[in-house]
């Protein structure tokens, strides 16, 4: 297992590798010294994560591998095709799955994501358009998605 850590304009970010893919990406208060030199997997992941957050990078292009429940897997893969700059209400990412009642289970679901950014679970809100529910932080979401154009070129899907 290799972990490296990435201060970003948000927050702090600590990013897992295991056996050549990126299992883990979260928050973090505080960020550690890195004792070891970081591997050329690491040093590619790092370098997107700054390329995203200078508006110079849409899409991630490493390998990661999401551990989780066919249900969390499944939902997982359903926010991951939320493209850049939109949203998609929790409802209808139920409704995507089959089934409008489940959103509880799919915020919850959600609220899980293991790899952040990569899987963008921040591009999920109400389906009033509030900012509702993240791991982050609401303010941290709300940044997240000004990065990426929110308000003004912000669609909700």
């Amino acid at each position: 297992m290799e972990q490296a850590y990435y201060k970003s304009t948000v927050g702090n970010l600590c990013v897992i590798i295991e056996n050549q893919e990126v299992t883990r990406i979260f928050f973090v208060d505080k960020i550690r010294e890195n004792f070891s030199t970081p591997s050329p997997l690491m040093h590619k992941v790092i370098k997107q994560i700054n390329e995203f957050f200078q508006v110079e990078r849409r899409e991630f292009s490493f390998p990661i591998r999401l551990k989780g429940t066919d249900f969390q897997l499944k939902i997982w893969k359903l926010i991951s095709n939320i493209p850049y700059g939109t949203s998609l209400a929790y409802v209808k990412v139920a409704k995507a799955y089959g089934d409008a009642k489940m959103v509880r289970a799919v915020a919850a679901t959600i609220a899980k994501n293991p790899i952040l950014l990569v899987v963008p679970c921040h591009r999920v809100i109400g389906s009033d358009g509030s900012l509702v529910g993240y791991s982050g932080g609401i303010e941290t979401k709300r940044q997240l998605l000004e990065l990426e154009g929110f308000p003004e070129q912000f669609n909700v899907l």
